[in-house]
């Protein structure tokens, strides 16, 4: 009997290519469009829909797989050595601004994730991105200006859902985009500020 053959090492770079293609696609589209279809997003990727499914069996699976894409690029930006350097307020201003133009960005796509995906799934994949947020926070504690009364997990949480109400805000018209990044800076330093 006839050994099974081996996979050959230039399918499974083709296999990566083809996944990368497909979540940068999907990535692209339903930031635009949280209503992209599948065909659509393979045609933009270069692959047949039969390729896409294989690698994504769901849209809940690409969907996941393009949060999961978007916020290890929010996370990227985040990771910014200069806002250790800044007194804590002014880091989280500018925090708040550089979360707020990423959001804004790929604000539909939270229109995507939230109709496949639970709310506990979506917000576990911005764990990483929010630990920026809770050590900027703890270190304003320790500098004076950030309040201690409240638990730290809680003005984390604010911060998330204080974003993400931001972006259906804009989204459904009741506030002006232009406007958004100064309403928040001006929220959730209040929310944060020490001596409330």
């Amino acid at each position: 009997m006839t050994p099974p053959r081996q996979p050959r090492p230039a399918r499974r770079a083709d296999a990566e290519r083809n996944i990368a293609a497909i979540v940068t696609a999907a990535l692209d589209l339903l930031a635009k469009d949280p209503d992209a279809s599948t065909a659509d997003i393979a045609k933009a990727a270069g692959v047949g829909r039969v390729t896409l499914y294989g690698h994504f069996p769901t849209r809940e699976a690409l969907v996941e797989a393009v949060l999961e894409r978007a916020v290890a690029l929010a996370e990227a930006a985040l990771d910014d050595p200069a806002y250790e350097e800044l007194p804590a307020q002014e880091a989280m201003s500018r925090l708040i601004a550089s979360a707020w133009e990423i959001l804004d960005g790929s604000r539909r796509l939270r229109t995507a994730a939230d109709r496949v995906l639970p709310a506990e799934r979506i917000r576990h994949h911005h764990d990483g991105a929010l630990a920026h947020v809770e050590r900027l926070i703890r270190r304003g504690r320790d500098e004076g200006v950030f309040r201690t009364d409240l638990p730290l997990s809680w003005l984390v949480t604010h911060f998330y859902a204080t974003l993400h109400s931001a972006a259906e805000e804009v989204e459904a018209g009741r506030l002006d985009r232009a406007d958004a990044a100064r309403v928040l800076d001006a929220t959730l330093r209040s929310v944060l500020a020490a001596g409330q």
